[in-house]
């Protein structure tokens, strides 16, 4: 029996697996602190990813982009990959080569991704799907607090709260272990939708907001202006421990809850009673503020995350046990996958590239010299847009995402893909993305290979090897260090094995914000609560900012903000908005849970929630075929009448592709600081399909 963590979300729940007589691994849940001994549908089928009938144990590679792909061997795919990879770095310099990474890497992979771009490609063009799950959260905790650790507290503390409030979240369908944390304190849920955490909320005496997609920062202005004029300002707390409350109140004294009414949509009452209920339990010190994707991707995300967190410190919540913000982390490692080098403006550590003495502090762990490092380069939409562009990459790399159903605008990514001289994949089936690459690389997942990983909680944790992948399969560090031989690399610089990987890390990160030097096998052995910054002898950080915050005075930062509309809005033409999510049964695109039977066949095709009187407008009824079209492309997606729902939002889930794909409609407006696409908010119509597709 081998005791591991789960390949879907943040919480990454702890379970055992064992072997059955049939070779299948069984799976049973095992204590842990997020998941209290039990797994949602997605962890207790998880091993059937393993035994994927179209599971790849060969390479792949086509002779022209007119050919279908064929079985080769490995020596033959790295040798053609190393062999154009150099060819077009020598016609057009190393930025012609773009990496693409996810935060679904351990932090090994992540690590050695990021160290492969720049020093085996020399190139600046690397980023990662992450861009498109916490980037906005990530910088406006950057700017509030001098740190990014997306829960600076263990998920445990949250369930000794009188009240939660959570700002587009929704862990009832997307992370249903954690609402066992959430089943004492009261909830206030921002939701266009009721959604069933919303329901949940509602259920237990407590509060849903449905603002209109796109006005959540006007929201949370309009719920600090109520809780400052309802005395629940904490005016020791922001006196003592932050600065530039005056500058963001500008904005909030504004928004009185009946000007709030008319832009949200939510009652001028409802703030009220939310903002009186929130005060309340801060005033006991005994409060959270979590944000999810749902006020986050949107081209103003950084600005409404930083409303929400201002909401907070106006409240006395962060930096105080038994209260505080933070955010509710999507991917598996989407904390630890942008901490380390797969992010286009970071080396290890969370270090900034721009930043001198981090380049040369990661130089030398490397062995090179700082002015061969490359700067930043584009984000990952940007960069997915770029690709063979003028001056753009005409090769990429792709290592576990699928932008092809994650990404927004995917007509246009599919062309941008199809433009590419040379496009690489390395994959355990043939994702939608895989299916277009030139050479794929199939790869060990995630019980066939060791490593860890850094879950919601800024917990790092073990993931032990249950079994070994199947013949012929590789892990991502022996394809990355086979390719960086080829490349011109010396055998020793891309090591192969995940504890020897974690060590140099380790030194890499070494004073840098996410300190991972002290974290080692023998101490994650142990079972020892791992929070970063875990410094070399030193204890380890459950709790960050109790004494003061990451800033040089050692004060959070208010930040003004003022309320701005979304990228389009609707018309005659588009009258509607959809937002997008998930779902209970499937994660992310797809590409992992529409393999599994059991989740497949209770979510297999896409659907898109209305409420009644939208959908008689349009002419539809249950369970029929809508076409829904934005001004970028159009879905199908079956229909569901939902009277909980707003009448001017339809939702889509994403996990869906080809002409199902709900982001064939969202919008690529980035936001200017963290350059997350506005996936929330997108003006469309909807029409009756006459046939199922």
């Amino acid at each position: 029996m081998t005791t591991t963590h789960c390949p879907y979300c943040a919480l990454q729940c702890a379970m055992h697996l064992e072997p059955g007589p049939d070779g299948r691994l069984a799976v049973r849940p095992a204590p842990f602190p997020t998941n209290r001994g039990g797994l949602c549908r997605k962890g207790w089928t998880s091993t059937e990813v393993l035994t994927a009938p179209d599971r790849l144990t060969r390479p792949l590679i086509r002779k022209d982009r007119d050919s279908e792909l064929v079985e080769t061997d490995w020596d033959t795919a790295l040798d053609h990959v190393a062999e154009r990879l150099l060819a077009l770095r020598a016609q057009s310099g190393p930025d012609t080569v773009a990496v693409f990474g996810s935060g679904s890497l351990t932090n090994e992979k992540s690590y050695t991704l990021g160290k492969f771009a720049r020093l085996a490609l020399a190139t600046s063009q690397i980023d990662y799907n992450g861009r498109f799950c916490m980037s906005s959260a990530a910088a406006a905790g950057t700017r509030a607090f001098g740190l990014d650790r997306g829960m600076p507290f263990p998920l445990t503390d949250i369930g000794e709260a009188e009240v939660v409030l959570l700002a587009g979240a929704n862990p009832a369908e997307t992370m249903p272990p954690m609402m066992g944390h959430l089943s004492a304190p009261t909830l206030i849920v921002i939701d266009p939708r009721r959604s069933a955490t919303a329901q949940v909320a509602l259920d237990g005496g407590g509060i849903h907001l449905a603002p209109r997609p796109g006005t959540d920062l006007a929201l949370a202005l309009g719920l600090l202006h109520s809780a400052r004029v309802q005395g629940w300002y904490d005016e020791d707390f922001v006196q003592h421990r932050t600065t530039g409350f005056e500058a963001a109140w500008e904005h909030a004294a504004a928004w009185w809850p009946e000007r709030t009414e008319q832009v949200t949509g939510v009652p001028a009452s409802h703030i009220r009673a939310a903002a009186d209920l929130l005060g309340r339990a801060s005033s006991n010190r005994s409060a959270y503020i979590l944000t999810g994707r749902g006020t986050e991707q949107h081209a103003t995300g950084t600005d409404t995350v930083s409303a929400w967190i201002n909401l907070a410190l106006a409240l006395g919540l962060p930096g105080r046990q038994g209260s505080g913000y933070g955010c509710v982390t999507g991917q598996g490692n989407g904390q630890g996958g942008r901490e380390h080098g797969q992010k286009a403006d970071q080396l290890p550590g969370y270090r900034k590239i721009d930043d001198p003495a981090a380049r040369a502090h990661v130089a030398r762990v490397w062995g090179v010299e700082p002015h061969t490092l490359p700067g930043p380069g584009r984000s990952a939409f940007e960069l997915l847009d770029a690709l063979g562009t003028d001056g753009g990459p005409r090769a990429m790399l792709l290592l576990g995402s699928n932008p092809l159903v994650s990404a927004p605008e995917t007509d246009r990514v599919r062309d941008r893909l199809a433009s590419l001289d040379l496009l690489v994949a390395a994959d355990f089936v043939l994702s939608e993305t895989a299916a277009m690459a030139d050479v794929v690389l199939p790869v060990a997942q995630w019980a066939e290979e060791s490593g860890t990983m850094t879950n919601l909680e800024g917990r790092v944790l073990r993931r032990t090897r249950a079994i070994a992948p199947p013949e012929g399969v590789r892990t991502d560090l022996e394809v990355l260090s086979d390719l960086a031989v080829r490349l011109g690399q010396p055998r020793q610089r891309f090591p192969t094995d995940p504890d020897t990987v974690l060590a140099e890390l380790g030194r890499a990160s070494a004073g840098g914000a996410a300190d991972y030097s002290g974290v080692t096998p023998q101490r994650l052995a142990s079972g020892e609560a791992l929070h970063w910054p875990v410094r070399a002898q030193q204890e380890p950080t459950p709790r960050l900012f109790l004494d003061s915050f990451a800033h040089p005075d050692g004060h959070a930062r208010f930040t003004a903000v003022p309320h701005q509309p979304p990228a389009e809005t609707t018309d005659t033409d588009y009258p509607l908005i959809a937002t997008t999510g998930r779902t209970m049964g499937h994660y992310q695109t797809g590409a992992q849970t529409r393999r599994v039977p059991e989740l497949n066949q209770a979510e297999p095709e896409a659907y898109v929630e209305v409420h009644p009187d939208t959908a008689a407008r349009a002419g539809l009824a249950t369970g029929q075929w809508a076409r829904i079209t934005s001004r970028r492309g159009h879905t199908r997606a079956r229909v569901r009448l939902t009277p909980t729902a707003r009448l001017d939002t339809v939702f889509l889930p994403f996990h869906f592709a080809g002409t199902q794909a709900a982001n064939n409609l969202t919008n690529p407006a980035l936001d200017p600081t963290s350059r997350m696409p506005e996936f929330k908010v997108s003006a469309v119509r909807l029409e009756r399909e006459p046939a199922q597709p």
